[in-house]
């Protein structure tokens, strides 16, 4: 009797660890394709124009304003590799940073479009150019994205 009371403790003790390390991590479903896709924008963008002619390699690696040289490093950070590793290991805790990573991110867009509108003068600034304007959308669908998966989290027991 002693035996099976310890089996059956043991198997208490196997559910219950599998139970917390499935409480650790979520299931992104459809939302990893937009996810992808997404990131996908954010490479395509930095080919593209960004400000005055430039791409956004020459954005990220070169002299530029430093909201859009922060913007673009921010959004190869926040929009493809933080996603990509918060996508294999599918913890809770990097869905909520990729969530306010890209909120700030998001800002840091729309903050950088905003500046190559403006200038000091009377004249209007050269303006964002398409890429620029690219990559913020995709900061703001992975914003929308990465908080659906974060907050969708079932409450603990």
């Amino acid at each position: 009797m002693s035996d099976e009371h310890d089996d059956l403790a043991g198997l208490r003790e196997e559910i219950d660890g599998v139970g917390r390390t499935a409480a650790k991590r979520f299931d992104p479903g459809a939302g990893a394709l937009t996810i992808a896709i997404a990131a996908l924008a954010v490479l395509i963008s930095l080919v593209l124009p960004w400000t005055e002619g430039r791409q956004g390699f020459s954005i990220l690696f070169g002299d530029a304003q430093a909201l859009p040289k922060f913007f673009s490093w921010a959004a190869v950070l926040t929009g493809v590799l933080l996603p990509a590793v918060t996508l294999a290991t599918r913890r809770w805790t990097l869905a909520w940073v990729c969530a306010l990573t890209s909120f700030a991110t998001s800002i840091a867009g729309v903050l950088s479009i905003w500046t190559t509108q403006t200038t000091t003068s009377h004249t209007p600034g050269p303006g964002p150019g398409f890429g620029l304007v690219v990559a913020a959308i995709a900061a703001v669908v992975l914003l929308i994205k990465w908080l659906q998966i974060a907050a969708s989290r079932p409450p603990l027991p």
